[in-house]
């Protein structure tokens, strides 16, 4: 028996919407790039993008479980000796959610080009409303463990 490797005609890519409303921001971000790196598929192939478009709405009503929202920060460094630059999540969630949510699902993807490639069918927006009607997307349905347990 021969291990299945899919090649670029094999993939069919999916368009799909989430709404992140009231759903933990870790555990959406895990769950958006694992449809991104396509692992939600038969035909995973792990040197391939075989991943499906995603469509992430209303991330300003994302949530930080616990006291992360006032005692997480985000770091950023701009290569000169003093350089670091901090926020904490709170002020950084009520500033730009968008980039926020973007951030944790890049660094939860591969650090190379296939990452960046996979990056790009990430669509986020802070709001209800969307530009890819046209594409006419599914929507998948999260419910996280600890969130469906309460």
């Amino acid at each position: 028996m021969r291990t299945y490797m899919a090649t670029e005609k094999d993939i069919e890519r999916k368009w799909y919407v989430i709404d992140a409303a009231g759903l933990p921001l870790g555990r959406l971000a895990s769950e958006v790039a694992r449809i991104l790196r396509g692992k939600h598929k038969t035909i995973y192939t792990p040197h391939l993008d075989v991943g499906d478009h995603v469509i992430v709405i209303n991330v300003d009503k994302i949530l930080l479980t616990g006291k992360k929202a006032q005692r997480k920060y985000y770091y950023r460094h701009s290569g000169y000796p003093g350089g670091i630059k901090k926020i904490r999540y709170d002020h950084f969630l009520a500033k730009n959610p968008e980039r926020l949510f973007y951030l944790a699902v890049k660094r939860m993807l591969p650090a190379n080009r296939l990452g960046r490639a996979m990056l790009k069918k990430l669509k986020v927006y802070r709001g209800a409303d969307h530009r890819h009607q046209a594409q006419q997307p599914a929507e998948w349905v999260f419910v996280p463990k600890r969130v469906a347990e309460r």
